[in-house]
């Protein structure tokens, strides 16, 4: 965290808040740590509750993620985590903290989102990776807004392959999870994490009975619009283009690598056998697109599920609206300095095996 904040002082100039963001962090875990100690005592279904056979969507960011896990938990197929859920864990917490939320909802850090790339707030299903960045402020996240800044390149930091966290990630979630299956009266877990692309077999370990829906997009689609996401959420809240263009560049180079990583090391895990692949199904995003009704008629037996007559209306009318669909999201490679030539070599095995 002292790292963090140093990096994001030396290139923004903004102490005060970085500072109090940070200190809210450290008294959140403390706040907490002692209302999961309550659950405990308040909500004794906890302790029979099981994660057995997660659905856990993965894939680079603005490869369709959003799009599949809102889908399926809005069809109550399962449930996700709100982002408020995530900062709020506790059963206990969420009790005394809901009728904040309106007010809650005007200073969130969401609202630096932009809308045309991603629409979020504090009570939208959103990726779970956040979770881990308010318990322990580690993970992609963090490298991804924050170290990314720092002097030194500190992305092996968050190589599990180095320093490898699953153990203690994992067992966060399972806690977490547990939870939000009391509180919706649920059994079905629908996850989404992208930073399992470099540790899936870790996780599988973990949950064998888990389901993976891998999502997959064209590299010159995913690299431009994941960069503008993240540039846009720090322009929005620390005016990002305004930097010089030497530190812009920096950090779009270690956030590119930060993606190539990601799809890499999947790729890597997938074709060499770490992962079992009938616990993985490849769900292409132009599949989701132009074919989502065909898609689903092959999603749904992978993740046993029977639909109803009612469910399968909506993924008709769904495919309609996806086939119509036309993006407001608007990015170009030269904004962040690359070509198609470049991201075609460097996604090279991606184009081969999945394409």
């Amino acid at each position: 965290m002292v790292k963090a904040y140093s990096a994001i002082v030396s290139n923004f100039h903004k102490p005060v808040s970085p500072l109090l963001t940070f200190s809210g962090l450290f008294i959140l875990r403390i706040f907490v740590s002692v209302g999961m100690f309550f659950d405990l005592l308040f909500f004794p279904s906890l302790h029979r509750k099981k994660i057995i056979k997660p659905i856990i969507i993965v894939g680079n960011p603005r490869s369709g993620t959003t799009f599949l896990q809102r889908f399926l938990v809005n069809q109550k197929i399962g449930v996700g985590m709100q982002l408020w859920k995530m900062l709020y864990p506790s059963l206990t917490l969420q009790k005394l903290i809901k009728p904040f939320l309106p007010i809650m909802e005007k200073i969130s850090p969401a609202r630096f989102h932009f809308h045309a790339a991603h629409q979020t707030n504090l009570t939208a299903i959103e990726t779970d990776d956040p979770a881990l960045l308010f318990r322990y402020f580690d993970g992609f996240f963090v490298y991804g807004f924050f170290l990314a800044w720092a002097k030194d390149d500190l992305k092996s930091h968050f190589d599990p392959r180095v320093r490898d966290t699953s153990k203690r990630d994992f067992a966060w979630l399972e806690k977490v999870w547990k939870r939000n299956l009391v509180a919706e009266n649920h059994e079905q877990i629908i996850g989404k994490l992208f930073s399992l692309g470099v540790r899936l077999p870790q996780f599988l370990s973990q949950f064998p009975g888990a389901k993976i829906l891998y999502t997959i997009r064209d590299p010159l689609e995913t690299v431009p619009s994941g960069l503008s996401l993240v540039t846009g959420v720090l322009d929005g809240r620390f005016g990002f283009w305004k930097l010089p263009k030497e530190k812009r560049d920096l950090f779009i180079e270690r956030l590119y690598q930060a993606f190539l990583e990601l799809s890499i090391r999947f790729h890597d895990d997938y074709v060499e056998g770490k992962i079992a692949k009938e616990k993985v199904k490849i769900v292409r995003y132009d599949r989701m697109m132009a074919d989502f009704d065909g898609l689903m008629q092959e999603l749904l037996p992978f993740l046993e599920i029977e639909p109803s007559s009612e469910l399968l209306s909506i993924i008709r009318k769904t495919s309609e609206k996806q086939r119509e669909h036309k993006s407001e999201h608007k990015y170009s490679l030269a904004q962040f300095g690359l070509s198609e030539e470049r991201i075609s070599r460097d996604y090279e095995k991606i184009y081969i095996t999945f394409f």
